[in-house]
């Protein structure tokens, strides 16, 4: 049996004297303890979930969680994204978080042109050879791209920009889209991600694939989210580097 790691209260101190003799948390009484933040760094944000999770047996889901890392890596792979342009990967139960680092030779647009291709490619091969009598092994995915400023603490990463990024993933219309089409993924772009770089028509992304969907309130703010359905077929994917990613 591993070992429990001490109860801490906010702030990161020892919570020892909440702990009563029978193991039980007595009720806290004072105030918490306030703690500076660290500074926000600077990330694009990814976030992926499995359609219709829920609907799967525990086996099944655990399949299709193995296979989403999978995919994750195979497109990274294909696209050269190492550890220097990632942090570690944020397991989300359903899906993932990725939050990739700012840096020159990889910028932003590269994410739309090359990243969402290359993952739509490979879910398609996935998908392909999966039969008919095997249909809740079929995995499709919806995808949200944002950036913006994120916290780290001992946790894990938090922040607004990641509240937005959620809550454009989860947001009904989003779903109802996806359940509407026969793609294997449907990307939804933040306004920030659409107005930066969508709309200028960089090389290998056409602004008139993206649609105004939904939109959220996060911060007493509306937030607009722009619909896209990534085509693995701009991307070629070699069997070789598919059968790299399943073994």
């Amino acid at each position: 049996m591993v070992a429990s790691a001490p109860i801490r209260a906010l702030g990161g101190r020892p919570a020892a004297n909440l702990v009563q003799a029978n193991g039980s948390i007595s009720p806290f009484s004072g105030k918490w303890p306030r703690r500076a933040i660290a500074l926000p760094v600077h990330r694009s944000i990814l976030a992926v979930a499995i359609e219709a999770s829920t609907q799967r047996t525990n086996p099944v889901k655990g399949e299709l969680r193995c296979e989403l890392y999978r995919l994750i890596a195979g497109a990274f792979g294909l696209i050269g994204i190492g550890d220097k342009y990632c942090d570690p990967i944020t397991d989300r139960g359903d899906g993932v978080l990725v939050l990739l680092r700012p840096a020159d030779d990889f910028p932003k647009p590269f994410l739309l042109s090359r990243l969402l291709p290359a993952l739509a490619s490979l879910l398609t091969a996935r998908n392909s050879a999966i039969s008919p009598a095997e249909k809740p092994r079929v995995m499709r995915l919806r995808a949200v791209l944002h950036a913006g400023e994120v916290h780290y603490d001992g946790n894990g990463p938090f922040g607004e920009d990641l509240d937005v990024a959620f809550r454009l993933l989860d947001a009904p219309r989003f779903k109802a889209h996806l359940k509407s089409t026969a793609a294997p993924i449907a990307l939804l772009a933040s306004d920030y991600i659409y107005q930066s770089i969508i709309r200028h028509g960089y090389d290998g992304i056409d602004g008139e694939e993206f649609a105004p969907l939904v939109n959220v309130t996060v911060g007493f703010r509306r937030r607009k989210g722009w619909v896209h359905l990534p085509q693995g077929n701009r991307f070629p994917v070699a069997v070789p580097a598919l059968a790299k990613v399943a073994g």
